[in-house]
Order: C-alpha cells, then sequence, then structure tokens
C-alpha cells in the first residue's frame, strides 16, 4: 500500500457486514426453521428492499441527502502503538474515497503506551475529521492514558459499562546500576554536548539537579497532554480528571469522559439497520518463510533478532527513559 516499501508489501480487506449479517441469518433460519421458511423470509427480505429502494428514489429527487456510509476500523494497541502502521493505511484509503458526512467507527483496545507512538495514532484519527468524516470510537475493554488520547479525538466516544476509561497523566521508570558498577570497580563514562542531552540515566550516578530537570519534562508532556484532551473535549473538566487515575464506562460517562454505554457490537447493529457498513483491515502479505511453515518463519525471526542486537543494545538507554502515557 501507499506508505509501506515495496519489500513489505501490505494488502487491503474489505469485508460488507451487511451482507455477512445477513448471510449468517439465514444460515441460522435453514438449520432452525427449515427451507420452507427461509424461502418465505427471502421473499419478504426482497419486498421490503424494494420498497427502501424507490423510497430511496423519491428522495433523491428531492434533493435529499443519500443515507451515509459507514466504515469499521479495529485498533488494538501495544506499548509503541506499532498498529499505527496499518491505521494510518486505512485512513488514508478512506479519506480518499469515502464522502463527507460518512461515518467511521474505530474499535479501540488500548492501556497506553510511549507519548510519541500514540501521538501519531491520536493525529491519524485528527486527519479523519479534518477530512469531513464522522468520527465514533467504540471501547469495549480500555481506552487508557495512550488510548484516551486517541479516543477523546472522536465526536462519540462510545464504551461498554465496565470498560476502562482515563488515567489521564504521564509514567517514566528505569533502573538505575551505578552502585552496582562502583562496587565491581566499574566506571561509567558519558560524554554529552548541551547541558540536557542526558538528566537521569541507567548506568550513572543521578543527583538532585538530574532528577528535577527529569521531573520537569514529564511535567510539560502532562500538561500537553491535557492540552490535548481539552481541544477536543472542552466540556470536560481536565483538571478533575487529569490525576492519572482511571474510572469505569459508568462514572466516565457521569465526569463526560465518554458519551454514551454501549457495547461496539450494539453500536455497529444500530448503523446497520439505515447504513452500509463496511469493515476494513488491512495486513502486511506473509514472507516466503511464513508461507513455508512455522519452523522456517521462527528461524527467519531469530536471524533476524541476532542482525539487529547490537543496535538494541545500543539504544538500551534511550528506550528506558521514553517518557510513557499513563
Amino acid at each position: 500500500m501507499l506508505f509501506h516499501p515495496s519489500k513489505n508489501p501490505v494488502e487491503l480487506k474489505v469485508r460488507h457486514l451487511n451482507e455477512a449479517q445477513k448471510q449468517r441469518r439465514e444460515d441460522l433460519m435453514e438449520a432452525t426453521q427449515g427451507k420452507a421458511a427461509l424461502k418465505e423470509f427471502k421473499k419478504t427480505m426482497a419486498k421490503k428492499a424494494k420498497q427502501a429502494l424507490k423510497a430511496k428514489s423519491k428522495k433523491q429527487k428531492k434533493n435529499t441527502d443519500n443515507a451515509s456510509q459507514v466504515f469499521v476500523l479495529d485498533f488494538e494497541g501495544d506499548i509503541k502503538a506499532t498498529a499505527v502502521k496499518h491505521l494510518r493505511e486505512e485512513i488514508s484509503t478512506l479519506i480518499s474515497t469515502a464522502n463527507k458526512g460518512d461515518e467511521v467507527i474505530i474499535r479501540l483496545e488500548s492501556g497506553g503506551g510511549l507519548v510519541h507512538g500514540y501521538g501519531l495514532a491520536a493525529a491519524q484519527l485528527v486527519r479523519l475529521k479534518d477530512a469531513g468524516l464522522k468520527l465514533t470510537v467504540c471501547v469495549d475493554k480500555v481506552a487508557a492514558s495512550g488510548g484516551y488520547m486517541m479516543a477523546c479525538v472522536a465526536d462519540n466516544v462510545v464504551a461498554a459499562p465496565f470498560a476502562i476509561i482515563g488515567s489521564i497523566g504521564v509514567v517514566s521508570q528505569l533502573p538505575n546500576f551505578h552502585k552496582w558498577l562502583k562496587n565491581h570497580d566499574v566506571d561509567y563514562e558519558m560524554f554529552t554536548a548541551g547541558d540536557y542531552k542526558r538528566t537521569v540515566t541507567v548506568f550513572g550516578e543521578n543527583d538532585a539537579e538530574d532528577r528535577a530537570k527529569y521531573q520537569e519534562e514529564l511535567e510539560q508532556t502532562h500538561e500537553l497532554f491535557k492540552h490535548f484532551v481539552n481541544t477536543y473535549r472542552p466540556t470536560l473538566d481536565v483538571a478533575k480528571v487529569a490525576t492519572g487515575e482511571h474510572w469505569y464506562g459508568e462514572d466516565a460517562l457521569k465526569l463526560n469522559l465518554i458519551d454514551s454505554l454501549q457495547t461496539s457490537d450494539s453500536y455497529i447493529l444500530e448503523r446497520m439497520e439505515n447504513s452500509e457498513v463496511y469493515a476494513l483491515h488491512s495486513r502486511q502479505k506473509p514472507t516466503l518463510a511464513e508461507k513455508l511453515g512455522l519452523a522456517q518463519a521462527a528461524e527467519a525471526t531469530l536471524s533476524m533478532a541476532v542482525d539487529k542486537l547490537p543496535d538494541a543494545l545500543a539504544r538500551f538507554e534511550l528506550n528506558s527513559r521514553l517518557n510513557v502515557l499513563k
């Protein structure tokens, strides 16, 4: 697809949920009531479809708006928000094809993670709104921290009654091996240019000034987080909820963190009554090793990990200092 290199091709699959639901309903009816009942049901549905088509034609003649289409995307977030690489592709496709007024539903599940990863993911959702599309985020289990940073962008946030919502805060933690190195007579030297190129470190000795500067950076990140939430949910009392706490769906509704209580399944079924609903899913095409079998795939993965080990060790200290939305 557009933003993936040719050596890692990605394919997009589209599923018409109305048709899938219709097929399942007919399969169940045939199994429980028999073929005669199914045949009669199909006749009734065909008659209703014909009447709906006539009504739609009349509306078009009166220059009224047609029923909008609805598109469903899924985002399952990890600490690095790696799912954004597929989300951006799906969103770019929708922006170039959907009509203004169409609705995009994001089924979102995430407990948060790195600031820059979830900042990018939230920015992708902003693109949908900038393109004139209606955005609904459905949360069945959890949208906390970076997950809520994404959810708050939506025009409509729907959550299940016991979904975990909120946690508008920032956390950063790292081990320090200075005393251990000192006890084993190991010197650690670090050279920097710039007063604050490094503050707290994994191997060096951290003093009060280092910690104070690092805390200041965390507070700045928290202020950015709060400002972002306030921008997209201006009626929310951010000072009251930006404590790092989380709430379950019913309490989140009272605090105005969400707009309604409902599962994603229920909401999508409601939209299917009057709109054509399509689910989009992009995935990276399997490599040759993966096509050949698990053993070959595991061998390729191990080889790749060994090749990248030196770079991973070099980045260890930097990554341990990265701020995490919490």
